[in-house]
């Protein structure tokens, strides 16, 4: 590789000069206009020769809004097409389909081809325009295919449009022989000409449904198919050959015929249709007097009112098929995942129903199969339980891992473990001992049911054995007192009685005579009796032998007096026993001492019992068995273990491929990037507070359970009282004492567990390791039938472990890409030991990294980098490969940089890519083997390269927004990925936890790309890579992965931001213009509307409430409407009512709704759904789906139209705490609070002027929406803020706000200490942006120019006058006012530091002659109260407008007066937003209650699990 990084130059002779090249400036130039890093370097070489730029041959990344069009011109012709078609259609008021075949009809509808052919025009005029700067390095054949493209376009262009206007009307007729329903057959020469237009069409159409030909064609090498397949693409490698099979295709095409076909029906009956009528009256009305100056009164037919009237509909016509394709995934989703068993088994009752299936399940898909089965998606469906393999021995071991393992996670306390772990020892190996937690409370009602039963034997046995569990509870309890006296009672007397009261009773049993034999109401007493006697059997203690003898004794007497019928029989029986048994001498003692005591000689029973592993463990579960109650239902407490292990039990009967032999499976590498992000936290991290509470106190409030299974496991049972008093100096003085204990590390590992830290997900990861061991421990012959622990075998014979050890590291490697490693060690920071730990830790764990050295090459110090793979070896740190590399590896965004370089270190056929905030489970990582056998099954044409998974984010346990954030995330990553893979086929790479064919992807690129900006989302490419290069990508639900998430709201909108950022790069990137060009027609639908698509339409959505707006502006103000309604009497408030119930559904964040509420339902139950999507709108979900809302569409369309993006870091904290009103304001100011008073001035102007001619109802049923987001974008951010409304905070914040305004900014001042740095770095897309781009937000500001024009004619000061001298004034007013505050500047600059007082009489002076001429002008010119109101209405915001006009041209005026000017103005407009913001809630904070209900429904799920929220906000409080 090149050292200079030239990739992209090449050496030619200073002689052979090449016309077309060009010098260094100019290239550097045209570097500069593009958005995509070039790589170059323009270094003339020692030989004489200079650099020739290769360029792009293809290719070139432009930043336009056309780029959307570009790529998916098929789709917005469609739709351009389809709405020429129906507005012809409805002003022809077509109600039937089969009226369009009337000739006049049909001839005005087939003129959407003119409009088709303009279209093609404009697409291949773009084509040229976007390639021009590869005209250079451009194949002279693709010059030409651009041109002949051009030349056809034009062609048609001209001809169409001819030929129509020529023979329009002009049929040529022809009666049908028979009656039809076509009658008489009549078209035009025209008509003919479309057809001779369409024939290329038929060609596409017919090879869209022969998907193999058309494969066939552009794969193959033969020159008459390249020539076809030339004149659609150019020639390249990627991008041929995507189609999908047959059955693929009719899938995903009848989908999108379904949207489709709703989409128009709506589009036709309620947007466009209603309008028709409307649209002619207006037409007919001749309107000659406005309310102001009329820039254009020769325009006839209203086209002003016309324009007003079908924009908001036309904006909503483009973008409600997101809205459609929503409803259809939503259902198509939830059948998927019915179908599929998703959801089976999700509540603990469930799970209690289905356990006795759940090992016939594991042993069909877990294990290898021991012999070769075929498998079907019924097996699934009808599968049989085999009641001879359901307590496998496999399946117990694997259980009673799993539950050992959420013992080891503190999920479960020792209790719950006792109660869920199914016992291993060969006893009683006759029938089936089912783990506790499915037994509880069964004993005590299968008491209850005998005790007070009436009837026969058969019925009592046959109620009891209808419930399987209640019968093996009752076998096992009745098995379980009869060994364990057998242990104990050693005496030959207590043998025999013992022995005679079973006879007994399994005779009556036998004969049925039970209930007659038996008295069942003595039943509690004895199992009292039997408790205790238990209890102090488990106890063992040697002085408590009398007490045990007394139990004993109570037992007999209770069972021989109270309950048996014939009991004296016993006690004849042994008295005599003398005479009657020659064989046992022992009775012919006398009964002394009495019975089950010692004597001196002889002792009866054996107490305390020998120590047995299987009879103390067969003690502890009889007592539990008889102990248990109705609490051990709710077994586990733990939601997370709840989650997991109904998750786990679902899966097991979901659709998935048998395991192999660990031996036989596919080995496969994990890789994590790391970079600055937490490893462990630290003791100092975890106590520290920084003025709010610590980490530590935070995680034992938000998991208190998991705190007390900790202190348990620790042996601090004593500490757990401290836990719900919220005391946090009492929980650190404890804290410090387990640390004395050296209990630190401990401490620490169980708060990083909890947070987003690199060793939660190596923790996680490595369960890999140890389930692939414990398969293959199961599979060594020597362990087959062995009932022992695992960790015992393997303690026993450590060389079989040895072998399992090496069997496993060659199936499973994993590397994490920490890239500031080795900086970390040179630099001693904390975090580089942290790693260490990890490595040392887990022995199998590699780390990668990137050093940095100086060496001296030619006398000269250089840096040289090296791609470094280290171990651990003992302590130490030992480096196993050092690569050097070529230069600095980091080049772009970062991230895939580090796994780029460290992916030359991983092995095996299949790589996962897991994110440092993921998590991984041992239950889970059970199913790995399954998950990589789909490599071998193809999914249509072809075996899949990219495995999709689900995930589960587990950072939904506190906050609100955190809830809304984790069923938003887990609706997009299950029911819209489920759909994205099947029937869609458009399934990318969402990001981790996805697992990729190596092999396939080292070889085609990677699974990163690494150029800047463009690749900011670079997860994504990886998937467009694969696809593009005829890869398969599918999605599998029975696996999951944990994934953290962000929790404020201010981290949550970075995140929304830094994604938008992403697709609008994507728009510009060539991978989206080759998948738009190159899937078939349906396939690109579903790439765009699951790509960029929805962030588009969700950017048209919040365009068009301004179009909307504007509109209503212009016919109010205007007095267009005024007249048209007073004069036609026209009611048009349905059609835009319509219009606006689209744009409804976005705005309150039903488009997401939709998906998550079915997922909810699937997973958790329907009424579960309705009752949290209920709670949801009750805790204001609408509020924060709206304003993300803005968040995407504000940092998408800007980054499209000015570029700018980059990497946002959210921090990925722990902790939720109360921002300042300065953070809100510099987070949300542009993105939201401007456009919120934008809107909020356009519904006051709206409402005020149109008041004399419209009723209330009409304006709320129009604007109601409006208001909604309006007040939303404003004050959202200090809804969610917590304790935002509390009134110390409220003080501490207005203080900042002043400080951080007053602050003077410059070189090294970061924007949060200054409001000028932050200032300048707002206009930081502006400064890279072109001419095009600043003309362009100049364009956007003049619409403030005309609103203002609008208002200036509706002051009573006017006197009614049209004259548009009247506009010009007021602009003299503005530049009055302007001239008066620069005056109180330059005023402040001279006077106020060394004459205050002739400043404050100069400040007076101007006052007072600004009053006088307001008293004056009311006087003279009428000026009233109202046109001061208007005034500010229309000033204001032409000065915001001059503001963003200075700003785009800064360049010219940075130098002069007027940018300084500009900065005190916007200065004056922020500090005036910020404290009409401010207001309103410094007003609410004064009521406590509004504090209160803040606090509840922002931490709503934290109060449901009884979590203690306050002392975490009053945290602060108690530092203080």
């Amino acid at each position: 590789m090149r050292t200079k990084h030239d990739f992209f130059c090449t050496s030619s002779p200073k002689k052979s000069k090449v016309k077309n090249s060009r010098s260094a400036r100019e290239q550097r130039k045209e570097k500069e206009t593009e958005d995509e890093e070039q790589g170059l370097n323009y270094v003339t070489s020692e030989e004489n020769s200079e650099p020739k730029w290769l360029g792009k041959t293809n290719f070139v990344e432009i930043r336009s809004f056309w780029q959307v069009f570009r790529s998916f011109d098929r789709m917005w012709s469609f739709f351009i097409l389809s709405l020429q078609a129906m507005i012809i259609m409805a002003c022809h008021d077509v109600g039937s389909p089969l009226e369009v075949f009337d000739a006049v009809i049909l001839e005005d509808v087939m003129s959407i081809f003119i409009t088709s052919a303009i279209l093609k025009l404009i697409q291949a005029i773009l084509d040229i325009t976007f390639t021009w700067k590869a005209r250079n390095t451009m194949e002279l054949s693709q010059k030409r295919i651009q041109l002949l493209r051009l030349a056809y376009a034009v062609i048609w262009t001209i001809v169409l449009p001819v030929v129509y206007a020529q023979s329009r009307r002009k049929y040529t007729c022809y009666s049908t022989q028979y009656e039809s329903w076509i009658g008489k057959w009549c078209y035009s020469p025209f008509m003919v000409v479309v057809v001779i237009y369409l024939i290329t069409n038929a060609v596409d159409l017919v090879l869209f449904f022969v998907p193999a030909v058309s494969k066939y064609i552009e794969i193959s090498n033969w020159s008459i198919c390249r020539t076809i397949s030339r004149w659609t693409q150019p020639r390249l490698y990627v991008g041929r050959g995507m189609q999908e099979t047959q059955i693929s295709l009719f899938k995903y095409t009848f989908f999108w015929m379904l949207v489709l076909s709703t989409k128009l029906v709506f589009s036709y009956s309620f947007e466009i249709k209603p309008l028709i009528a409307p649209t002619r009256e207006i037409m007919k009305i001749g309107v000659q007097t406005y309310d102001w100056h009329e820039l254009f009164p020769k325009v006839r037919s209203n086209v002003g009112a016309i324009v007003a009237v079908w924009a908001p509909i036309i904006v909503v016509y483009f973008m409600d098929t997101q809205i459609w394709y929503s409803v259809y995934c939503t259902v198509c989703g939830g059948l998927y995942g019915i179908l599929h068993h998703l959801g089976e088994i999700r509540t603990l009752g469930m799970l209690r129903s289905r356990f006795h299936s759940l090992p016939s399940a594991f042993n069909r898909l877990i294990p290898p199969p021991s012999k070769k089965r075929t498998k079907s998606f019924l097996q699934n469906i009808f599968c049989k339980v085999s009641k001879s393999e359901v307590l496998d021995l496999k399946f117990v071991l694997v259980w009673n891992q799993i539950i050992s393992n959420f013992r080891s996670e503190d999920l479960i306390s020792n209790r719950e473990m006792d109660l869920m772990t199914i016992p291993t020892s060969g006893l009683f190996p006759e029938f089936i001992r089912w783990p506790i937690f499915l037994l509880a409370n069964k004993f005590s009602t299968a008491l209850s049911i005998a005790r007070d039963f009436v009837g026969k034997d058969e019925k009592l046995f046959k109620r009891i054995r209808k419930d399987e569990y209640m019968y093996f509870c009752v076998k096992e309890c009745y098995e379980s007192v009869k060994y364990i006296l057998e242990v104990l009672i050693v005496g030959d007397l207590e043998k025999r009685v013992v022995s005679n009261i079973v006879n007994e009773i399994e005779r009556s049993i036998e004969e049925s005579t039970f209930l007659q034999d038996f008295k069942m109401s003595a039943l509690p007493a004895l199992q009292n009796k039997v408790v205790e006697l238990l209890e102090l059997i488990a106890e063992g203690d040697k002085n408590q032998n009398g007490k045990v003898v007394q139990v004993l004794q109570d037992i007999f007497e209770l069972v021989t007096n109270d309950m048996m019928a014939n009991g004296h029989r016993v006690v004849d029986l042994i008295e005599c026993s003398q005479e009657a048994v020659d064989d046992f001498t022992v009775f012919s003692r006398k009964i002394e001492p009495q019975l089950f005591e010692s004597a001196a000689s002889k002792t009866s029973i054996c107490f305390p019992l020998p120590e047995d592993g299987p009879l103390t463990e067969q003690i502890q579960r009889l007592l539990l068995l008889l102990t248990v109650k109705d609490k051990a239902m709710d077994i586990p407490a733990n939601l997370e273990a709840r989650r997991r292990i109904s998750f786990f039990a679902t899966s097991l009967f979901m659709d998935m491929p048998s395991a192999p032999e660990v031996c036989s499976m596919m080995s496969f590498s994990v890789m994590t990037p790391h970079y600055m992000e937490d490893v462990n936290f630290s003791m100092k991290e975890l106590q520290s507070s920084k003025g709010q509470v610590s980490i530590i106190f935070y995680m034992q409030k938000i998991f208190p359970d998991e705190w007390k299974n900790f202190l348990e496991r620790m042996g601090y049972q004593n500490f757990n009282e401290l836990i719900d008093d919220g005391k946090e100096e009492e929980i650190r003085k404890k804290i410090n004492e387990l640390i004395d204990d050296g209990k630190e590390e401990e401490i620490r590992k169980w708060a990083s567990f909890r947070g987003q830290t690199l060793s939660r997900t190596v923790r996680g990861i490595m369960y890999y390791r140890q389930a692939l061991k414990l398969q293959a421990l199961f599979e060594m012959p020597e362990y087959k039938d062995v009932l022992e622990d695992v960790n015992v075998f393997e303690r026993n014979n450590p060389k079989s472990s040895a072998e399992l050890d090496a069997l496993v590291d060659m199936k499973f490697t994993y590397v994490v890409s920490c890239q500031m490693f080795g900086s970390h060690k040179s630099s001693g920071d904390p975090r580089a030991e942290d790693v260490k730990d990890l490595m040392i830790r887990y022995p199998a764990l590699r780390v990668a990294y990137i050093e940095e050295k100086e060496e001296i090459i030619g006398d000269k110090p250089q840096k040289v980098y090296f791609s470094i793979l280290a171990k651990a070896v003992g302590t130490f740190d030992q480096v196993i490969y050092r690569i050097k590399l070529p230069g600095p590896p980091i080049i772009g965004e970062g991230k895939p940089e580090n796994q780029n370089h460290a992916i030359i270190f991983t092995r095996g056929e299949a790589l996962q890519t897991i994110d440092m905030n993921q998590d991984n489970y041992l239950e889970e990582a059970l199913k790995v083997r399954n998950l990589l056998q789909e490599f071998h099954h193809n999914r249509g044409r072809r075996p899949p390269t990219i495995l999709g998974l689900r995930e589960y984010i587990f950072t939904e346990s506190v906050s609100t927004l955190a809830w809304f954030m984790s069923y938003q995330e887990t609706s997009f990553v299950t029911i819209g990925q489920r759909l994205l893979a099947n029937p869609l086929r458009v399934r990318f790479h969402y990001g981790h936890p996805d697992v990729f064919d190596r092999l396939f992807h080292i070889t085609r690129g990677g699974i990163s790309k690494a150029s800047k900006t463009i690749n900011l989302s670079e997860d994504v490419f990886a998937g467009f890579n694969s696809t593009l290069r005829r890869g398969c990508i599918t999605y599998h639900e029975y696996l999951q992965v944990g994934k953290g998430r962000d929790v404020g709201l201010n981290q949550i909108s970075k995140f929304e931001a830094k994604v938008a950022n992403g697709n609008s790069e994507q728009t510009l990137s060539r991978d989206i213009h080759r998948l738009g060009r190159r899937f078939d027609f349906f396939r690109m639908l579903s790439c765009y509307f699951t790509t960029i698509g929805f962030y588009f339409s969700s950017l048209i959505s919040v365009l068009g409430i301004y179009v909307f707006l504007y509109g209503q502006l212009y016919l109010v103000l205007s007095g267009l409407e005024k007249a048209l309604l007073i004069e036609a009497r026209m009611k048009n408030i349905e059609s835009l009512e319509t219009a606006l119930a689209s744009q409804s559904f976005i705005q309150l964040g039903l488009l997401t709704g939709l998906p998550m509420v079915m997922e909810i339902g699937l997973e958790k139950g329907f009424l579960t759904a309705l009752k949290d999507f209920v709670l949801m709108q009750l805790q204001f979900a609408a509020v924060f789906f709206t304003f993300s809302l803005g968040t995407k569409t504000h940092h998408f369309g800007r980054t499209i139209m000015y570029g700018g993006a980059k990497y946002i870091p959210t921090g990925r904290k722990v902790v939720v705490f109360h921002a300042s009103f300065t953070e809100n304001y510099r987070l949300y100011s542009r993105s939201h609070f401007v456009k919120g008073f934008e809107l909020l001035l356009l519904l006051v102007v709206y409402d005020l002027f149109r008041r004399s001619y419209q009723s209330s109802m009409a304006y709320v049923l129009i604007t109601y929406s409006v208001w909604f987001m309006t007040m939303t974008w404003l004050f959202a951010p200090f809804l969610f803020n917590p304790s935002g409304f509390d009134w110390d905070k409220i003080v501490d914040d207005w203080k900042g706000w002043n400080k951080w305004i007053k602050e003077k900014g410059g070189i090294g001042i970061q924007q949060n200490k200054s409001w000028q740095s932050w200032w300048n770095d707002e206009q930081a897309h502006l400064r890279r942006s072109g001419y095009g781009a600043r003309l362009f937000e100049i364009l956007l500001s003049i619409r403030f120019f005309l609103y203002q024009y609008g208002l200036v004619y509706h002051l009573d000061i006017s006197q009614q006058s049209k004259n548009f001298l009247v506009y010009v004034l007021s602009w003299v007013v503005i530049l009055a006012v302007f001239l008066t505050v620069k005056a109180v500047n330059i005023g402040r600059q001279l006077f106020s530091a060394r004459y205050h007082l002739m400043f404050r009489f100069f400040k007076a002076f101007l006052f007072l002659s600004v009053f006088a001429i307001v008293i004056t002008l009311s006087v003279i010119c009428e000026l009233s109260s109202k046109d001061l109101l208007v005034c500010c209405l229309a000033f204001l915001p032409t000065g915001w407008g001059l503001i963003l006009v200075a700003q785009a041209v800064r360049p010219i005026i940075e130098n002069t007066g007027l940018w300084q000017f500009t900065e005190v103005l916007a200065k004056s407009y922020d500090y005036g937003m910020g404290s009409i913001l401010f207001f309103p809630i410094a007003i609410l904070a004064w009521i406590p209650i509004f504090s209160e209900f803040q606090t509840q429904f922002l931490f709503n799920p934290a109060f449901n699990r009884h979590l203690q929220i306050q002392p975490i906000l009053e945290g602060k409080k108690k530092q203080k």
